[in-house]
Formats: structure tokens, sequence, C-alpha cells
């Protein structure tokens, strides 16, 4: 299968979908915490797709690793704001962080077929 858009990459739908649930994941979270960590979640969520995609339009093979690195970093921030939700005002978040950790791991796999094998 020839991958035309970066719509048509699962990780990249998979990772839309889970930002869609951070952003509702965030409306539970009190208004004090509008420009800590609902601001950040939302734009680490956010992040994942949007570098995936630009990295899948870019040029060349090595600034699409790049993007989607880049990705990778912003699936560990939210990963860490995930658990800090939970810790502090006891949020489920475990149907999110099953989505993320799917999400890393098909992030890691992609980079890995597209390193070049020496």
């Amino acid at each position: 299968m020839i991958i035309s858009s970066y719509k048509d990459l699962i990780v990249w739908q998979k990772s839309f979908e889970l930002s869609k649930d951070i952003y509702l994941l965030t409306r539970k979270l009190p208004n004090d915490e509008k420009f800590g960590l609902v601001s950040q979640m939302r734009r680490c969520a956010v992040s994942i797709p949007s570098n995936i995609a630009e990295g899948q339009q870019r040029n060349n093979i090595a600034e699409y690793r790049q993007f989607l690195g880049i990705s990778k970093g912003s699936a560990a921030e939210l990963e860490t704001q995930l658990l800090l939700t939970n810790d502090i005002y006891g949020i489920d978040i475990k149907l999110e962080l099953a989505k993320l950790y799917e999400v890393q791991k098909m992030l890691g796999s992609l980079v890995r077929k597209l390193t070049p094998r020496t």
C-alpha cells in the first residue's frame, strides 16, 4: 500500500483520536489549570499528529524521522502530564494511557522502518 497522505497512516489516525480524547479529559480539570495542565496537555496531544503530518509531507526521510522524533517527545510529555493529572486530581486516565502507549509503539516502529540499515 502506498501512503499518499498522512491521513492514511494509522498512527496519525490514532494520535488524532487521542488528541480529541485529551480535549475531553482536560474539561474535567479545575478552572485554575486552564493555563497550566490543560494548556500543556492539549498542546502535547495536538503536537503528536501534527508532527506526523508535517514530517510525512517533508522532502526527505531524514526530515520525516526528525518530525517523528518530535512526536515521540510530545508523547512522552503527555504521558508525564497524564500521570500527574491522575496523581493530583484522581482522574482516571487508563483509557488515554492505553491509547498513548499504542501510539508510542507505532511511532517507534515507523521510525525503525524509516531508518536505513547498515
